[in-house]
């Protein structure tokens, strides 16, 4: 847990992933696209991988656990919560608070 909790809180925006999975792909897009850099863990490249897949399955408490976003330390979410903010006008507020965007 405190691996987790380490590295998603050194970034304004976090995201754990895999390389193969599309709906990673997706949001890191997202994420690329309204002008963040998010640092990006992938965990089926990470020695430590399968350990910390494990607790953001505890934190998460669903399968898929990637992407698990985080935004300004806070657990944002996989691709329906980030989605949802960023449908609903919330998601750029949320970015700029964190310090990940500054338009």
């Amino acid at each position: 847990m405190e691996m987790v909790r380490t590295l998603s809180s050194q970034h304004a925006v976090v995201i754990f992933s895999k390389t193969t999975c599309c709906m990673c792909h997706t949001i890191k897009t997202l994420f690329n696209e309204l002008g963040v850099s998010p640092v990006v863990h992938e965990l089926d490249q990470d020695p430590k991988g399968t350990e910390i897949e494990l607790v953001l399955l505890t934190l998460l408490g669903r399968r898929p656990t990637v992407p698990a976003v985080f935004i300004g330390r806070e657990l944002i979410g996989g691709p329906n919560e980030v989605m949802t903010l960023h449908l609903n006008g919330t998601l750029k507020p949320l970015l700029k608070r964190a310090g990940a965007m500054w338009l």
